[in-house]
């Protein structure tokens, strides 16, 4: 087995990370900027490097300063979590040419899935459901790009090829705003990812946001572990998450798994990894890959017992996969809530000293986090504290075991989301189940934030 491993992340998923280390007897090296000496994986690592200044670009972004840190302390494999440069395929590269292993996928399919218009392509040739749209990037041809988008018809989005995070899209409703969107989404594009390079796709009004977990070897071997809903969103950033999708039936689970899993395999795709949808009147429309492990993975976990950070480990230490897809089997419901250190009515971040900690319990409850009391949540990075998941054996289980678990979380000294994610729970179309991915900002009156 991997004998000793980098965490090249910081908060609740270096945690989880090193866990997963301890639990298989692999060593482990928490690398931490100056303002991160004090969080919990790094008083529990075995080995700790500080790689520089609280600001990101001079410690968990700085690519050199990781590699020295795997070489001073002889680590085999770097983990690069999720966020900061877990699809950054020149990192992937760079661990990899300085004779460490990848904790993840090859940087050319990292690459490959990055780019939204191969992608795309990839998918396709695997059969893949996509989104009808240009099948490859605009040109300057402005006759071309009308006819493209009548072919497709009105409302269009415009998106770079580059984007994510909800940034470099336009939704176009008529012929007469399509030139002017191209031209802006292009100009946003060049300045925010330095790549002008956009496409379009159908803008669908009312979808949900629902993905596959998959894990595959890099040798001929994929399984899927069912789906997630993570349509409750504001601003495109994801609040609550859910597996098994409401409404999702096991011939449809089984049917688009399958084709993420034959994707994976006709790429040659080796890890974890999220394909992500838009759902709309039973049909699956392909969005992006995630070539990471995601913050929502414990949902999976809980409803179909695999650790995925364990096997991550397993596949990069070149194991097959020792799980069949038959062995999979989705029980029970599970839900996560994402926990925030921000004004939960202005989601102004909220960092500060946490004065008093109590974590929930009981059945099905779980608390994947780094805090504790006496920590300090700096103001350098993402507002995310925690993750609180619970699980059920139904849905409605679920869900009464969260607002319970809620409860009984105790965060003072900072503001946090634990109020909105209440009112989430005491919601009666969350309730329902399978609320699309503009409910949130509209129902509950956050789309002016």
């Amino acid at each position: 087995m991997l004998d000793k491993v980098l965490i090249a992340n910081r908060g609740e998923i270096a945690l989880r990370i090193l866990r997963a280390c301890k639990e298989l007897g692999i060593k482990t090296v928490a690398v931490h900027s100056t303002a991160d000496e004090s969080l919990k994986h790094v008083l529990l690592a075995d080995e700790t490097i500080c790689i520089g200044k609280p600001s990101a670009t001079e410690s968990y972004l700085n690519i050199p300063r990781i590699i020295a840190a795997a070489e001073i302390t002889n680590s085999v494999a770097i983990h690069p979590g999720y966020g900061f440069l877990a699809e950054n395929a020149d990192f992937a590269e760079a661990v990899e040419r300085s004779g460490f292993i990848f904790i993840g996928p090859k940087a050319e399919t990292i690459n490959l899935m990055g780019d939204k218009v191969s992608a795309i392509k990839s998918m396709k040739a695997a059969g893949v459901p996509c989104v009808p749209g240009s099948d490859g990037p605009l040109n300057d041809d402005e006759a071309r790009n009308k006819k493209l988008a009548q072919g497709i018809g009105y409302p269009i989005i415009v998106k770079a090829a580059g984007g994510g995070g909800g940034r470099g899209m336009r939704v176009v409703r008529s012929e007469e705003e399509l030139i002017g969107a191209i031209a802006a989404t292009k100009g946003e594009a060049a300045a925010a990812f330095n790549n002008d390079v956009v496409y379009m796709e159908k803008f669908l009004e009312n979808p949900r946001h629902v993905e596959i977990q998959i894990l595959a070897d890099g040798q001929g071997s994929a399984i899927h572990l069912g789906e997630r809903d993570c349509s409750m969103q504001r601003r495109h950033q994801k609040v609550v998450e859910e597996a098994p999708a409401p409404g999702i039936t096991e011939e449809m689970r089984a049917k688009i798994g399958a084709r993420c899993c034959q994707a994976c395999i006709d790429i040659g795709y080796r890890g974890a990894g999220t394909f992500e949808f838009l759902f709309e009147n039973g049909e699956f429309y392909f969005i992006e890959m995630n070539t990471r492990i995601q913050v929502e993975h414990p949902v999976s976990e809980m409803i179909t017992g695999v650790d995925l950070i364990k096997e991550q480990l397993r596949i990069a230490d070149g194991q097959k996969l020792t799980i069949s897809q038959e062995q999979i089997q989705v029980r029970g419901h599970a839900i996560e809530c994402r926990i925030n250190a921000e004004d939960p009515d202005t989601f102004i971040p909220s960092p500060g000293k946490i004065n008093m900690f109590h974590p929930p319990g009981g059945l099905g409850v779980r608390w994947d986090s780094h805090i504790y009391a006496g920590y300090s949540v700096p103001p350098n990075y993402d507002s995310m504290i925690g993750k609180l998941i619970t699980y059920g054996e139904t849905r409605e289980v679920a869900i009464a075991r969260m607002r319970h678990a809620l409860g009984e979380l105790v965060i003072e000294g900072i503001k946090t989301n634990i109020p909105l994610q209440q009112r989430i729970m005491a919601d009666e179309a969350f309730a329902a189940g399978g609320a699309n991915i503009h409910y949130l900002e509209k129902k509950l009156g956050l789309g002016g934030h």
